[in-house]
């Protein structure tokens, strides 16, 4: 087996290797810096006698692949390797700031778990089993910030499962093999976590630590992003300005600003209650136009919730009648739908909205799309019913 380097030097980013096996684009070699991926954490890349390494992995005999496409590398040669170093740091920093992340977490939230890890140079974020407060989250960066002012070390050691310290690790034990020794990563005194992945030795390596994001990751829970050293900074000055900005067009003031919005968005659920009623009224009022035999309810409304439009237009067309609705917004969305086979939705919307630059589609008895010119919305309505009632003559 080769000498897998980075588990006891994750600082080394060029060396000397032999090549002891060579299938294709594949090699494999005696020693290698270049980390394989696991943990979350994605592989190295870099170079092996100026060849790009592309990817790197374990075979199904648990030996490190280098995928290096177009070689010319033979067996037996001594090659000199170099790891994309910025890469990698990027990913040492990403790995360690994972840890000290939900460390600093699960402080404040014992019931917090870890279900996915992902670290890579484009995103690095942690999927929790639950969602968690943005005032939670502000004490945890409070408090892993300090401990990355604080230079903690970051060390690696190895233990067996009977070891009696194993209580304090974070650790899966039914993943691991039995008589397999457990490489665990330790943050000063604050945080033990089985892991085989590359480090950095110093907390203060990271800078600064910054979550910019949270979002559900469906069944896993919710994905904490985070962005550690000049990225975590660049973060947290770009949000901090869209946040003055958002505090100035709701003139209020930095200590207000949630309430301001949260008084907002109740502002907002009320006004558009009132919208559904005040839709739900207008369709009861229609009356419908006979054309041909077939009931044609057609009305233009203001701003009105698509749901209820389509519950209503659903209703009509399930009677046979045929349906013509146009909400004015933001933008004008149309809707129209149909009970007999004399008017094919699918067909007639399309071909309406693209006179005024829209878009739109459906099926046959349905079909739903929008326009982005207001002052257009009228006509707009009238083609429709001028459409739908030549169908039916």
């Amino acid at each position: 087996m080769a000498d897998e380097v980075f588990r006891h030097d994750g600082y080394m980013s060029e060396f000397e290797a032999g090549i002891v096996s060579i299938n294709g684009d594949e090699i494999i070699m005696d020693c290698t810096c270049f980390y394989p991926g696991g943990g979350g954490q994605v592989c190295d890349t870099g170079t092996i006698n100026g060849f790009r390494v592309t990817d790197v992995h374990y075979n199904d005999s648990g030996e490190i692949v280098h995928v290096v496409p177009g070689h010319d590398l033979s067996v037996g040669l001594r090659v000199w390797c170099s790891l994309d170093w910025d890469r990698r740091f990027d990913l040492m920093m990403g790995h360690t700031g994972e840890h000290l992340l939900f460390c600093s977490l699960h402080r404040e939230d014992p019931e917090l778990a870890i279900t996915k890890i992902y670290i890579s140079p484009e995103e690095k974020y942690v999927i929790v089993n639950h969602d968690i407060g943005w005032d939670l989250i502000g004490r945890a960066l409070v408090f892993a910030n300090q401990q990355i002012e604080n230079n903690l070390n970051v060390r690696k050691t190895t233990m067996s499962r009977e070891d009696p310290d194993i209580s304090k690790v974070r650790i899966k034990l039914e993943k691991i093999p039995e008589g397999q020794e457990i490489t665990v990563v330790s943050i000063g005194d604050i945080d033990y976590s089985a892991c085989s992945g590359v480090h950095v030795m110093e907390t203060g390596e990271l800078e600064m630590l910054f979550v910019d994001r949270k979002v559900s990751a469906g069944k896993d829970g919710v994905a904490i992003h985070f962005k550690v050293g000049r990225a975590a900074r660049e973060a947290a000055m770009q949000l901090a300005n869209i946040c003055l900005q958002v505090i100035d067009e709701a003139n209020s003031k930095p200590q207000d600003i949630v309430k301001t919005v949260a008084n907002m968005k109740k502002d907002l659920a009320v006004a558009a209650e009132a919208r559904k009623a005040s839709a739900k009224q207008a369709i009861r009022n229609l009356r419908p136009r006979d054309v041909n035999g077939t009931p044609v309810y057609a009305s233009m409304f203001a701003d009105a919730d698509r749901k209820t439009l389509s519950d209503a237009a659903e209703e009509f067309r399930s009677k046979g009648a045929a349906v013509v609705f146009v909400s004015v917004g933001e933008s004008v969305s149309a809707l129209i739908a149909s009970g007999t086979s004399k008017v094919d939705c699918r067909k007639i919307l399309p071909e309406v909205l693209s006179a005024f630059g829209g878009r739109g589609g459906g099926k046959p008895e349905n079909a739903q799309g929008g326009i982005p010119d207001k002052a257009k919305a009228q006509e707009l309505f009238d083609a429709l019913v001028a459409a739908v009632e030549k169908s039916l003559a």
